[in-house]
């Protein structure tokens, strides 16, 4: 479908409707799914048609992709419960619930009773805004289901019948006749027999969710049970969510944390180069030479390959092990941000066996690098903001000496195909006047005999990988903004950044930023959306081509 300018505006007022609301549901403290709250934001969603969820707006066939890609990423069994809560860091563990967490998403979970559902909140409003989205179509499926599921009398169709006959027998481990359950279930979902088998083996292969035939059952169930005047599905805020959201709450604890095992080692007068990655590569790429020295690797994207490769995990552990006793230190999250952490002493590094930074010539102020997992959304410029804040104890205000922060991560490209590079200009947000343009130490040049095709230019933040279509990709990318892709945190670390070093004065002034993208997924070709699925062992040549180019230009 062509591009429509037209559809454009009407999509970028969804997102703002969108956004306006579950922020006005968000203060209120809670809604019902078939409410008048509710439909507003089904309204918007569906105005929107999200690329991400597919045939959202099909009233005959379910969307299987964008319901394994959301299940994923919603806590396992939330398709049975009436009754979510989303919450802030209240006592449970300490209560004796055990959490645990979605399989694509770092959110603890509890399941309070068989109707109720508990998810914590504590990575900041995006957190938010990215389940609720992930709500809102989910009871949109549901109310297709329920429709397939209940005849024009009112009553169960025999495909419905057969169905729950299917979930009780596995439920109780009981053996079923395939061929014939994937019938039901195709006519129940709208969809062909092939199309139901392809997500029914999608859903076996997630652990982190329940079967499909599971899934679907329970989704349509509540629905059904809702128009035959059972209670009523809600979402609630707690209170203390409410009072803490956007005051760093966690943030700080995260930062503080880490300025103190940097005051206790005595490096906070050390050059610092911050690194927001994922916590295998730079490890990998410092400590996995000497680790697996038997393997001679002669680059990295060789040992990169190798450990890419490794269903077993043991090079991971003995990378892990050897790192341990070599200048690496790890400190798990217990702020509740879910970000771990990697401190790593460069002057237990020897640097003649590392292929790419062997002219690295070691001296008395060999610098600490400090590795953060990656930070969701607006949770970037809440733990930024606080990590570069000085370091406070006892009246006394110790700066840190922060050279260089570095963004790796994934995102969306809008032009060129899962892998590429995405090296940003600038970084824009979404729906907002804000823009940061900034002088990137890294550029397309840095990777010329990669075999990578690169792409500069500005990249756009997005509140939401679900709030987007194609008619709001298109315009970013044929407008004058000129954008080569999306993600979710660059403009809140750039924020954090300029006010540190521009307005706050805590960190110099001439600090190196340096931004890299691989890209995950390019929403603009049907088949490749996140919700076809992840990047796989094709993400390993760019993340290590950025973590080596990252490297060197800290070390040499």
């Amino acid at each position: 479908m062509p591009y429509s300018k037209q559809r454009s505006r009407e999509s970028r007022a969804a997102i703002e409707r969108l956004y306006i609301t579950m922020r006005h549901l968000f203060i209120r403290g809670f809604y019902k799914p078939m409410g008048i709250s509710g439909e507003s934001l089904k309204e918007a969603l569906l105005t929107l048609k999200p690329e991400i969820y597919g045939d959202i707006t099909n009233p005959e066939r379910v969307e299987l992709n964008g319901l394994l890609y959301v299940a994923e990423r919603l806590p396992k069994g939330i398709e049975e419960c009436r009754f979510i809560q989303l919450v802030a860091r209240e006592g449970f563990e300490q209560a004796g619930y055990t959490p645990f967490i979605p399989l694509k998403r770092r959110r603890n979970c509890y399941r309070i009773d068989k109707d109720r559902m508990y998810v914590e909140m504590s990575r900041g409003r995006s957190d938010i805004y990215d389940i609720l989205t992930h709500l809102t179509f989910l009871y949109i499926e549901a109310e297709k289901i329920k429709n397939h599921a209940i005849d024009q009398r009112g009553k169960t169709t025999d495909n419905w019948k057969q169905l729950a006959e299917v979930v009780t027998k596995l439920e109780n481990d009981k053996e079923i006749e395939e061929k014939q359950a994937l019938v039901y279930l195709s006519n129940v979902l709208g969809r062909t027999v092939t199309e139901t088998q392809v997500a029914v083996e999608g859903f076996k292969k997630s652990y982190g969710c329940n079967n499909l035939y599971h899934f679907a059952y329970w989704l349509g169930q509540l629905a059904i049970d809702e128009s035959n005047n059972l209670p009523k599905r809600e979402i609630k805020v707690s209170a203390k969510l409410r009072e803490v959201v956007g005051h760093h709450v966690y943030g700080e604890v995260w930062a503080t944390a880490i300025k103190r095992f940097l005051a206790e080692k005595e490096w906070l007068h050390r050059p610092i180069h911050i690194i927001s990655a994922n916590l295998h590569s730079v490890m990998n790429a410092l400590y996995g030479f000497e680790a697996l020295k038997e393997n001679k690797f002669e680059n990295l994207i060789d040992l990169a390959e190798y450990t890419g490769a490794d269903k077993t995990g043991k090079a991971a552990d003995v990378i892990q092990k050897y790192a341990g006793k070599n200048g690496l230190y790890y400190l798990g999250d217990a702020s509740g941000t879910n970000l771990s952490v990697q401190i790593i002493d460069s002057e237990k590094l020897d640097f003649a066996k590392l292929p790419y930074l062997k002219n690295y010539k070691t001296g008395d102020d060999n610098p600490v690098l400090i590795v953060m997992d990656y930070a969701f959304g607006e949770q970037a410029y809440e733990c930024m903001d606080e990590l570069l804040k000085p370091f406070e104890v006892e009246n006394s205000t110790t700066p840190l000496n922060v050279q260089s922060i570095n963004v790796m991560g994934k995102a969306g490209i809008l032009e060129g195909k899962k892998g590429d590079l995405m090296i940003p200009t600038a970084h824009v947000f979404e729906g907002t006047a804000d823009n940061y343009p900034f002088e990137n130490d890294l550029s397309p040049e840095d990777f010329q005999g990669s075999g990578i095709p690169v792409f500069s230019g500005p990249m756009i933040t997005v509140l939401g990988t679900s709030l987007q279509n194609r008619d709001v990709l298109q315009h970013f990318l044929t407008s004058t903004w000129n954008a080569i892709g999306l993600e979710m945190e660059g403009a809140h670390y750039q924020k954090a950044i300029q006010s540190a070093a521009q307005i706050r004065k805590s960190i110099r002034p001439d600090v190196k930023v340096r931004y890299a993208y691989y890209a995950s997924d390019n929403p603009l070709v049907t088949g490749s959306t996140l919700s076809s699925g992840s990047l796989g062992i094709e993400g390993v040549k760019p993340t290590y081509w950025i973590t080596q180019k990252i490297l060197e230009k800290i070390l040499s």
